[in-house]
């Protein structure tokens, strides 16, 4: 009792308070895992060199049969995880080593599922790169022969069928996909259910089947021909259910209390579905289009059993034959000759140009409204 009164009748600012900076543990700094310094590349790199050595000596002088290519590589990354985990954990401690070869891991594994798609692309561009000109945009096959050379011809005929067609692909799919979704999405009637689960079916129908049923319908029993709009009938058999599911995406992102503020200012509901609902959502909906139409530019199983392919140009898609780029680059890589072989490889650089093209423009739209507004969103969080 006597050493308590003591404490209470010493001064406050003479008592022995321990120092909060001194009581709590100063906690370490946080490292970002994306923070890789200097230091962290040089004990990686050096933990990969000792791998790469420890390999060859394993497999080259140790043991009695040796590997190469694929294996070997194999190999050595497998060494180098647990060398690369020692040495961050004798210098960081446990905790840092699990981190740092969880981000090896995963940037290998990120690393991994992209790389064929870098080698597809650069292998397609140093092939097409020798053949792609000025001529061979704006001539045809016309009068190319098997002994002509590389640079005498051009796909001017494919590009036009092409671009015809999925013109027309899309001025006949994108009005009966955006319907759909809007039934879908804002009616949700008796045949909602149904229908969404043939929209979900078709976008995994072989594109060869669309394009048998359009031969068998529309080439043979109705007489019309082979012609660039029979393909794109069978185009906008493939195009119409993505179309359909990612307007439908884009049709529920809108905000509810925009069709209730419409609704309560007397709208009718078709009224607010069309001036306030898909105007919110035009964004989003150009993206589903040119989505579905970078789906359907590539395909060439449709068309090679409903255009017929040529090597003149025309540019009625409703008469005679008619030629596109997949279906180009399928004949020519078909045949035996360097130069056609060469043109083929042209072809497919100008179609991942394409492809290219209409992913950057979905990209570009789908940042400005909803289902796609960050641009919006960023600067609203800036300010």
């Amino acid at each position: 009792m006597a050493a308590t009164r003591a404490i209470e009748q010493k001064p406050a600012e003479k008592q022995d308070i321990p120092d909060k900076a001194v009581v709590a543990a100063k906690a370490a700094p946080r490292r970002r895992p994306r923070a890789w310094r200097w230091a962290d590349i040089g004990e990686f790199a050096g933990s990969a060199a000792s791998a790469l050595l420890l390999t060859w000596l394993i497999f080259d002088r140790f043991l009695p049969f040796r590997i190469q290519g694929v294996a070997f590589v194999v190999a050595w990354y497998v060494l180098t995880l647990p060398i690369y985990w020692l040495v961050v954990r004798d210098g960081h401690g446990p905790v840092t080593a699990r981190d740092r070869l969880a981000s090896v891991l995963i940037t290998s594994g990120a690393a991994l599922a992209l790389s064929p798609i870098f080698l597809v692309v650069g292998y397609v561009t140093v092939r097409g790169l020798s053949v792609i000109d000025f001529g061979f945009l704006a001539e045809t096959m016309e009068l190319t022969g098997p002994l002509s050379e590389a640079g005498d011809g051009g796909l001017l005929h494919s590009l036009v069928g092409t671009l015809e067609q999925l013109g027309l692909a899309t001025l006949i799919a994108v009005p009966l996909g955006v319907l759909t979704a809007v039934y879908l999405s804002e009616i949700s009637g008796p045949l909602a259910r149904p229908t969404r689960l043939v929209a979900d079916a078709m976008t995994a129908l072989p594109s060869i089947v669309a394009g048998l049923f359009v031969y068998s319908i529309v080439v043979i029993r109705t007489g019309w021909g082979f012609s660039g709009f029979a393909g794109s009938l069978a185009l906008t058999i493939l195009m119409l259910p993505t179309v359909t599911i990612a307007a439908e995406q884009v049709l529920r992102v809108v905000p509810g209390s925009l069709r209730e503020a419409a609704l309560a200012l007397g709208s009718p509901y078709w009224r607010s579905v069309l001036l306030v609902v898909l105007p919110t959502a035009r964004a989003g909906l150009a993206t589903a289009v040119i989505l579905g139409m970078a789906r359907v530019v590539g395909e060439t199983a449709p068309v090679l059993l409903t255009v017929g392919g040529t090597n003149v140009l025309n540019v009625n898609p409703f008469s005679d034959y008619q030629d596109n780029i997949p279906l180009f680059v399928f004949n020519q890589i078909r045949s035996s000759k360097e130069t056609f072989v060469e043109r083929a490889w042209g072809g497919a650089l100008l179609l991942l140009i394409l492809v290219l093209i209409l992913f950057v423009l979905a990209r570009m739209a789908g940042g400005a409204g909803p289902g796609g507004g960050r641009s919006r969103r960023r600067k609203g969080a800036a300010k």
